[in-house]
């Protein structure tokens, strides 16, 4: 139904985006039945973007709501940096996302041996507090992959829901969407962010979803989200978010 969260720019990708690029997407979403795609590249491209150009070639496709926006990465103390971007484009939504912590940047390959020799309940324990930094940061309308830290498979002692509970916490006192991204399925963790336990009690606390693929090219776009639809209709969820102008849209689930 809608992917909120797809890359133009891909990580270590030197090419440049060009209207057929674009185009390309445009045309898997298309054929893949989507009715909004969310373009949200990583800030740290920021100079590479040109978002003017994504409005341009999105009028050849009027049956699909286009939708532009930036995944921001989130560090304490740095609200400002990511405040001085946003003041730059009337973005249509925000992904807050974590992917380092204390100097560290946990979701590289190479940063698979560390995981193991860590302590993973303090590992989980301070991404959990760096993602309710960025709850609470106002910044943005999304949070992505929330449970990305789980990525190479090495899991907590301590409850999920225990650890996550601040965030979540945070996440509905904002009022903002948390993802159901699917490209965990294909990281060494081998299942979608977040795991259902965690979607189970995001659907109990009355917090909202949006879906993502977390493409990084085109034939990526709306990779397994139908079947993230029917788990969230399975556990209750009724609808999905997507965005227009920072403002949400509701779309049925069903």
């Amino acid at each position: 139904m809608l992917d909120m969260h797809v890359h133009l720019i891909g990580h270590d990708d030197p090419r440049e985006v060009n209207r057929e690029i674009i185009r390309e997407y445009l045309e898997e979403a298309s054929i893949r039945g989507l009715k909004e795609i969310g373009f949200a590249d990583h800030d740290y491209f920021w100079n590479q973007m040109n978002f003017p150009m994504i409005r341009e070639v999105a009028e050849e496709f009027p049956d699909l709501a286009v939708r532009i926006g930036l995944e921001a990465e989130y560090r304490p103390h740095e609200e400002g940096r990511i405040k001085q971007l946003l003041e730059q484009f009337p973005f249509d939504f925000v992904i807050g996302s974590v992917h380092e912590f204390d100097g560290w940047i946990f979701d590289m390959p190479e940063a698979e041996a560390i995981h193991h020799k860590k302590n993973a309940d303090e590992i989980y324990g301070r991404y959990f507090e760096v993602v309710t930094l960025a709850a609470k940061s106002g910044l943005f309308t999304t949070i992505g992959h929330l449970d990305l830290i789980k990525l190479f498979g090495v899991r907590p002692g301590k409850d999920i829901l225990t650890l996550a509970d601040e965030a979540l916490t945070a996440v509905a006192e904002h009022g903002l969407v948390l993802e159901v991204n699917t490209n965990g399925r294909y990281k060494p963790v081998a299942e979608f962010y977040p795991e259902r336990r965690l979607v189970e009690e995001i659907m109990r606390r009355g917090i909202e979803f949006t879906l993502g693929s977390d493409a990084h090219c085109a034939k990526v776009v709306g990779r397994d989200l139908e079947e993230a639809s029917q788990m969230l209709t399975q556990i209750g969820v009724h609808s999905v978010v997507g965005f227009a102008n920072m403002a949400k849209i509701s779309y049925k689930l069903g």
